[in-house]
């Protein structure tokens, strides 16, 4: 029997871009934004805090674009401070790219495994499902999934009762399937 665990994120992760203010690398978003049109453009920003000071920076979301070409759900969802808008702006990596940033997921996230009743079986076949792009070391989340020390996991990686056709060394952020075989 296939069992379906989900990593889903609780909330957003923290922004890693320098503060001009106190030299702090953390950020925190809070969903807010700002927008301001100039005539026909149209800049929006995704607002951030340092952790530290508290300094507000902007991400730029838009920038000189044209208002007849920004779909009006778009704009709409801005206005409103949506947080999905938010994460999801977070995570495209035109933004990300664009502004220079990265994402440190730590604490940000949690496993959905739907119940412990797998932790007896013999044979367990699991498919771990992201809800959203989260690195994530495959380990960690076979470890925390089956209740089970990180050097365990390891151990049975290296013996091969843990097999999977992905690399389990390393961060993913995209669905994989893994059998353990006790």
């Amino acid at each position: 029997m296939l069992n379906n665990w989900v990593v889903m994120p609780t909330c957003l992760p923290v922004v890693l871009r320098r503060c001009h203010s106190c030299a702090s690398g953390r950020f925190r978003a809070n969903g807010k934004f700002r927008v301001n049109a100039n005539h026909k453009l149209l800049d929006a920003w995704l607002l951030v805090l340092c952790a530290d000071c508290g300094e507000t920076a902007g991400l730029t979301v838009l920038e000189r674009t044209n208002v007849r070409s920004v779909r009006p759900e778009l704009l709409d969802r801005m206005h409103a401070n949506d947080p999905a808008l938010a994460a999801e702006l977070l995570q495209d990596p035109v933004v990300r790219r664009r502004n220079r940033i990265a994402l440190d997921w730590d604490g940000a996230w949690r496993l959905d495994t739907g119940g412990l009743d797998h932790l007896d079986r013999e044979v367990i076949d699991v498919s771990v499902r992201f809800a959203a792009r989260i690195p994530v070391r495959p380990q960690r989340l076979i470890a925390e999934g089956c209740r089970l020390p990180r050097a365990e996991v390891e151990r049975l990686i290296a013996e091969g009762r843990i097999v999977s056709a992905v690399r389990l060394n390393g961060r993913l952020s995209g669905d994989f399937t893994f059998t353990l075989k006790r």
